[in-house]
């Protein structure tokens, strides 16, 4: 009997110490494939980050307190917004993920109760929805204030704008409450550095209504804002081959509209760039009931196909997640760039195209001549009087 009772407890011994090899191997698994990465890498972007968004704040508070932008006021409270957005984006996320490659990139070295993983899907989850809204919300201020400017100006005031702005977050920050309610769930990603929506089988109730609500608003609202800049080029160029007058307050708001189409055009192309990749991605892998979490470590020697495709989908997925955290550093940029180089030799070909220049090149050309025929003159008179 002393004999079975060794072998029994041995045997025991054996099976705890191999559960917890196991569960160190998981996490290991789950960290090792970003080994590579320095942290000089979350570093710099946290700092590139942070600059923009800085620089781009102060823009907006200069342009918003000179009294020649009153017509602009909204739209550069939606910009100062999602700069802001951004900003506290990266400064309450970027020192998580550096504080996991400090550790190694060994999540579970930093977060042993869980609690940090939800604050970081909470976070992530926000300032995604945030961003996304009010990129939307931009676009759809402009189309109103291009398409019908005459409701625009009556009834468009920066009121209702900071209202819109409440709402935006609001909605955002709840909608990203759900799972610390117990709807959906966030869970630890491949490969260990971050946390986000699960995707794959989940005990949680809502789990997949709450990652398909995410993915479905994402993707509505980059529709948005590609159906409103569309109608906004389109209004404006309508405007401009119809225009007859050339008086100054005429062509200061078409200059106006058209330096806030460029840049809508930016924010548009970036947003798609971005957040495409993960919105389509995610409607994927939950349809297939995949998660990161299945994702294995460059030192799985499996051949299988599924395991292949798995590995694929997961370093693909990475890379949209970056693609996505990259969407906060490259706004600033976009209205920093766009406004101070780009615009004169866009708005040139503008011109161009659209053919808004004709009248100005017709009054250039009639007054040249009218000075021509004033130098003629007045040869004329110096000739006669020299006679």
């Amino acid at each position: 009997s002393r004999v079975k009772h060794q072998v029994s407890d041995a045997f025991e011994k054996s099976l705890d110490t191999g559960c917890t090899n196991a569960s160190i191997q998981v996490c290991e698994n789950k960290t090792n494939a970003g080994g590579n990465v320095s942290v000089g890498f979350p570093i710099s972007m946290m700092v590139t980050g942070v600059v923009g968004n800085s620089l781009a704040l102060i823009l907006v508070y200069i342009s918003y307190r000179k009294k020649e932008n009153r017509r602009k006021k909204s739209f550069l409270l939606f910009i100062g917004s999602l700069a802001l957005t951004d900003l506290f984006g990266q400064l309450l996320t970027s020192p998580v993920v550096i504080s996991v490659y400090l550790a190694d990139l060994n999540w579970c070295a930093i977060d042993n109760t869980g609690k940090l993983c939800k604050y970081f899907g909470v976070c992530m989850t926000t300032f995604g929805l945030c961003s996304l809204f009010l990129a939307s919300a931009m676009a759809l201020e402009r189309a109103m204030a291009i398409t019908n400017p005459h409701w625009y100006s009556n009834h468009m005031k920066t009121s209702m704008t900071k209202l819109t702005l409440a709402a935006i977050w609001c909605l955002g920050f709840l909608f990203s409450l759900l799972p610390i309610t117990g709807i959906g769930e966030y869970t630890n990603q491949w490969p260990g550095t971050w946390c986000f929506i699960s995707t794959g089988k989940s005990e949680a109730p809502g789990n997949v209504f709450f990652a398909i609500t995410f993915a479905v608003l994402g993707i509505f609202s980059l529709l948005v804002t590609l159906s409103c800049n569309v109608m906004t080029i389109r209004g404006l160029i309508i405007r401009c081959k119809t225009k007859t007058g050339a008086s100054q307050s005429s062509k200061q708001w078409e200059r106006l509209t058209t330096e806030t189409v460029i840049q809508l055009l930016g924010i548009m192309c970036v947003l798609i760039i971005c957040w495409s990749p993960l919105l389509l991605l995610l409607l994927r892998m939950i349809y297939s009931q995949v998660s990161s979490q299945e994702c294995k470590s460059t030192n799985t020697t499996s051949t299988s196909v599924q395991s292949k495709a798995s590995n694929l989908d997961c370093d693909f997925f990475l890379t949209a997640i970056r693609l996505a955290s990259l969407n906060q550093i490259l706004d600033p940029w976009v209205y920093l760039l766009l406004r101070e180089i780009l615009l004169r030799k866009f708005c040139i070909m503008a011109n161009a195209v659209s053919n808004c220049s004709v009248e100005d090149q017709k009054e250039s050309q009639t007054a040249l001549d009218a000075l021509n025929k004033q130098n003629q003159h007045g040869n004329n008179i110096c000739k006669a009087t020299s006679n």
